[in-house]
């Protein structure tokens, strides 16, 4: 018999202590990147406006950007921790320009908010920090994208693991304190079509320092030796924000 079997699997997130007891909290944000693209004569200004109408409509907390890629594309970023708003929500507000615009699945990006165990304000980082980041107005930049590790990292003892994600937490952090970038990490195990592992947001006031942070991180030992692929990468500039009632 297996040793886990007689286990119930443990689904909860988990911080740092407080008050000498570790944080524990089972809720979690869902975010999701469509990227869509104009089939009609209507010009992408003209979409964008009913796209936002009917989002306002069905009360989803969203984000549209520009897709800097594509002339004719945006970029929707819905926002939950009940992913059922995504579905309900979301998803029908696409539905009603649907002879109008196209879905491009291969930039869709699906993924949760996790924690790492160190988190000092567990229910910010995982529920308030990402949706001040996205609704922030200063910060109109973002770069999204998935990522997968090889199976070689998760053989390794958690010790040296450890130590692997700390060299790339210190670098994303650094970029934070100075303002330059900001990172909303999210997991996608089961939930990308490509079966990648994690979706990256990286969301600032400038683009540079968005593309620097990915350049510095490339030296880590996570990226340069264990990261299976990374990409595609959508680059926007929000447009259009609504926040959650």
């Amino acid at each position: 018999m297996s040793v886990l079997s007689d286990r119930t699997p443990d689904v909860a997130e988990y911080g740092a202590e407080r008050n000498g007891q570790r944080q524990k909290l089972d809720r979690r944000l869902f975010m999701q990147l469509v990227a869509i693209e104009s089939t009609s004569e209507l010009g992408v200004a003209e979409i964008q406006r009913g796209l936002a109408g009917s989002l306002e409509r069905r009360d989803a907390a969203t984000v549209i950007y520009e897709d800097l890629h594509h002339p004719g594309g945006l970029g929707i970023l819905g926002f939950s921790e009940d992913p059922l708003d995504l579905a309900t929500r979301l998803r029908p507000a696409l539905g009603d320009h649907g002879a109008g615009l196209r879905v491009r699945p291969e930039m869709g990006m699906l993924g949760r908010t996790y924690s790492t165990g160190f988190e000092d304000d567990l229910e910010y980082w995982l529920l308030r920090r990402p949706v001040e980041t996205v609704l922030n107005s200063q910060w109109n930049w973002a770069v999204w994208y998935p990522l997968r590790r090889t199976p070689a990292f998760e053989r390794l003892e958690p010790k040296e693991k450890g130590s692997i994600l700390r060299e790339h937490a210190v670098v994303g952090r650094s970029y934070g304190e100075a303002n330059l970038a900001h990172d909303i990490r999210l997991a996608c195990h089961g939930l990308d079509t490509n079966d990648n592992d994690f979706v990256i947001g990286l969301v600032g006031e400038d683009l540079h320092p968005l593309s620097h942070v990915v350049q510095s991180m490339r030296r880590t030992r996570q990226t340069s030796e264990y990261l299976a692929s990374l990409g595609p990468f959508f680059v926007g500039r929000a447009v259009w924000r609504h926040a959650p009632r």
